[in-house]
C-alpha cells in the first residue's frame, strides 16, 4: 500500500528542493489551500514518509576540520546493538550503518584535527567491547548530498 498520492508527491518535490519554501507558495504551486498542504505534510510525518527536519550546519564552522568514515569489524555481529549504544555516547559520530561485506559497521564522524581523531579512535571507539578492529577513510570533499528524486505522474 502506497503511503502517498500524487498531491503528496508534488508537495514533496517542492519541499525537498527547499525546505524553507513557505506552505503558501507550495499551496499556490499545487493549486490547493495552505491548510491542505499543512495537513498533508503532517500526515506524511505521522506515516513515516518524512522522517526528520533539521538545519544542516557546516562542521568546519564549528571547528571540525576532518570528516572520516570508519569501517568497524565486530567480534560477533550479534554485538551490533551493544556497540551502537556505546557509539551513541560519542557526539562526533553522526551516522552509523550495519553493513554486509568487509566491515560489520560503517560510521561517519567529525574530528577537530588529527589529535582529536586519534583520541576518538584509540580512547573511545577501539575501546568499545566488541570492536575487533577499525579502518579509517578520510573524506577530502563532499560533492553530492541530496535526497532521492520525487517523481510525479506527469514525469513518469
Amino acid at each position: 500500500m502506497e503511503k502517498i498520492d500524487e498531491l503528496d508527491r508534488r508537495i514533496l518535490k517542492i519541499i525537498t528542493q527547499n525546505a524553507r519554501t513557505p506552505f503558501k507558495d507550495v499551496a499556490d504551486a499545487c493549486g490547493v489551500s495552505r491548510a491542505a498542504v499543512h495537513q498533508r505534510v503532517q500526515k506524511m510525518f505521522d506515516n513515516g514518509v518524512i522522517v526528520g527536519s533539521a538545519y544542516q550546519i557546516d562542521p568546519k564552522q564549528l571547528g571540525y576540520q576532518l570528516c572520516v568514515y570508519i569501517g568497524l569489524s565486530l567480534e560477533k555481529g550479534s554485538m551490533y546493538n551493544e556497540v551502537c549504544e556505546e557509539l551513541e555516547k560519542i557526539p562526533e559520530v553522526v551516522e552509523s550503518q550495519f553493513t554486509l561485506g568487509t566491515y560489520s559497521m560503517l560510521i561517519k564522524l567529525y574530528a577537530k584535527d588529527d589529535k582529536h581523531l586519534l583520541y576518538l579512535l584509540n580512547s573511545r571507539i577501539q575501546s568499545i567491547r566488541g570492536v575487533a578492529n577499525t579502518e579509517t577513510l578520510t573524506a577530502l570533499e563532499q560533492r553530492i548530498s541530496r535526497t532521492l528524486p520525487i517523481e510525479t505522474e506527469a514525469e513518469k
